[in-house]
């Protein structure tokens, strides 16, 4: 088990969603020098910068958050950019990390990755049994790719660099933003905004049938801090809640904890995405004892309450 406490820890993305989350636990559990520069201050697709990077934090801990990341909308508009920037991000820093000989490499995959069509519950070893949905598949390929570069490099260098599959994310400080957010901030800001402006009805892509598995924002903080303090296999890992729900019961737990009750009407021009995502999470306990502790529901009621008093005020003003 590592002792994070008074290694140097650098985080990419520490600035967004999650990372700002996942910061707030390291320092919880005692850690002292984590770095996250502020998005901007490094082009994470240039190595040049990359190494100046390195240089100033000289990190005895990478953990590798940062992604070109949106929902389906977004990956429908940017599929290029997407791969692109998502595989040239992961692969740099883990030659720098191999290069500079850090202690231990976390890079943050996603369920993208995983086929079309994969049997639920998804197993890690489903994922190279097909190609993933199509309006996510150059994120997931990507993001698949800096799997098989830490196990090339743990397997040639005998690089300590772990992967992680987190499962959709939710919480406080998501992004509510329309036209790149997921799922559920999408569905609270329709319906909040709905609410507000006495409207009737909201209009949802798809027709509701696909399912989902979610997991709160500070369960996934705390799976990334265990696994970086007690994982060490090549293996990738999911990191999840067990829990599936279909995209139509979701939007009405929203328009009920929101207080909207118009109509929901479901644009079958769009597409639904993957038809089922549901994970295995038995792999994350037995190797290094995370388990989702939020409930659902409660979680949703944060993540509400958060937009409603932190966002939605300014916006409708």
């Amino acid at each position: 088990m590592i002792d994070l406490a008074n290694k140097r820890i650098l985080v990419t993305g520490g600035s967004g969603f999650l990372g700002s989350h996942l910061i707030a636990r390291l320092t919880r559990v005692g850690c002292l020098n984590i770095a996250a520069p502020g998005h901007g201050e490094y082009d994470l697709t240039s190595l040049d910068a990359i190494e100046r990077m390195f240089d100033r934090y000289q990190p005895e801990i990478l953990i590798h958050l940062a992604a070109a990341v949106g929902g389906i909308g977004a990956n429908r508009v940017n599929p290029g950019r997407f791969f692109y920037e998502n595989a040239i991000m992961g692969i740099q820093l883990i030659e720098m990390a191999r290069r500079r000989a850090t202690e231990k490499t976390v890079v943050l995959g996603t369920i993208c990755a995983y086929p079309k069509f994969t049997p639920v519950p998804f197993r890690e070893e489903d994922l190279w049994n097909g190609y993933p949905e199509e309006t996510n598949a150059p994120y997931g390929v990507a993001k698949k790719a800096l799997l098989v570069q830490c196990q090339a490099y743990r397997e040639q260098y005998g690089t300590s660099a772990i992967f992680l599959l987190p499962v959709n994310l939710y919480g406080p400080r998501d992004n509510f933003d329309l036209h790149s957010s997921h799922v559920i901030p999408a569905l609270i800001r329709k319906c909040v905004e709905a609410v507000e402006g006495g409207r009737e009805e909201i209009v949802l892509w798809g027709d509701g049938s696909p399912t989902r598995e979610f997991l709160y924002v500070e369960d996934a903080a705390e799976g990334i801090v265990l696994a970086t303090q007690k994982y060490d296999g090549s293996d990738p890992v999911n990191l999840g809640s067990g829990m599936e729900i279909s995209i139509c019961e979701l939007a009405k737990t929203i328009a009920e904890m929101t207080g909207f009750t118009g109509r929901i009407v479901w644009d079958t021009n769009q597409p639904n995405g993957q038809p089922r995502r549901c994970l295995d999470v038995n792999h994350a306990e037995k190797e290094f004892g995370f388990r989702a502790a939020t409930p659902f529901e409660v979680g949703l009621r944060k993540t509400i309450d958060w937009y409603i008093s932190s966002i939605q005020p300014k916006e409708l003003r």
